[in-house]
């Protein structure tokens, strides 16, 4: 297991800054998981939660606490709304290699075409606020480049700078997508941990229907629709059918 971040909170919300300094409460849950006391650790993290805090480092080291708590479903699901949040990180994405390697399941995914692959890759470089801020800079370039060349008196210069401007529209559009489609993602909150030590797939919506298959707890899957009380899921190998959706935790 990799080192947790020791990323020290801001206040964010008043109500919970009277009740307790959430720097104070962090510290503790550190001190808590560092002296092995995971379960107090765990408590005090998802007191932070449940006061409306949440950042990624928040989720990962939660996740950690369940992992040495041997809670691997929890780990995950924090591992992965970690991995929300800041989807470059790439201790984020050791730790939870390392507890999906736990899994009953070993289900390998449909491959990708590169292309898509290639965009996924340099999409999860930044989290969405960075790219939101990237976008906002290189347009604000935009401008200042603007105003250089119009002002400059060489042919050279105007060449530099007319190109050096289509380089950072470029930019800002493809920061703005990226931006954009990785907010859209998270808001969606269209994939979920099973939380069901074994939990059969049916046909349909319905008790009675046919088992296609079985998944088990920890494993993360897509939800594509939802009946009533029941979700129509879609597993990494492209496999799709109905559970319950109480056995499920949405990322």
């Amino acid at each position: 297991m990799r080192t947790f971040s020791l990323f020290l909170f801001v206040m964010l919300n008043s109500s919970f800054w009277l009740m307790a300094n959430p720097d104070d409460e962090f510290t503790k849950a550190n001190n808590a998981y560092m002296a092995g006391f995971y379960g107090n650790a765990i408590t005090i993290y998802e007191g932070i939660l449940n006061g409306g805090l949440e950042s990624a480092d928040l989720y990962y080291n939660l996740g950690n606490a369940y992992f040495k708590n041997d809670e691997i479903a929890k780990a995950i699901l924090n591992y992965e709304r970690a991995l929300r949040l800041n989807p470059g990180n790439e201790d984020y994405k050791y730790n939870l290699r390392i507890a999906n390697d736990k899994l009953v399941d070993k289900i390998d995914s449909i491959p990708e075409l590169f292309y898509i692959k290639w965009w996924k890759s340099v999409k999860y470089l930044l989290s969405p606020n960075a790219w939101a801020k990237l976008a906002l800079f290189s347009f604000s370039l935009v401008f200042i480049f603007i105003a250089i060349f119009l002002l400059s008196r060489t042919a050279l210069l105007k060449r530099v700078f007319f190109y050096s401007g289509l380089v950072l529209i470029a930019l800002h559009l493809l920061s703005g997508i990226f931006a954009w489609q990785a907010w859209n993602e998270a808001k969606k909150k269209n994939a979920a941990i099973v939380f069901l030590p074994s939990m059969p797939v049916k046909s349909s919506p319905d008790e009675n229907s046919i088992d296609l298959f079985v998944v088990h707890e920890g494993l993360k899957v897509q939800i594509l629709d939802k009946i009533g009380d029941w979700v129509e899921i879609r597993i990494n190998n492209g496999s799709k059918g109905w559970v319950k959706a109480e056995n499920l935790e949405r990322i």
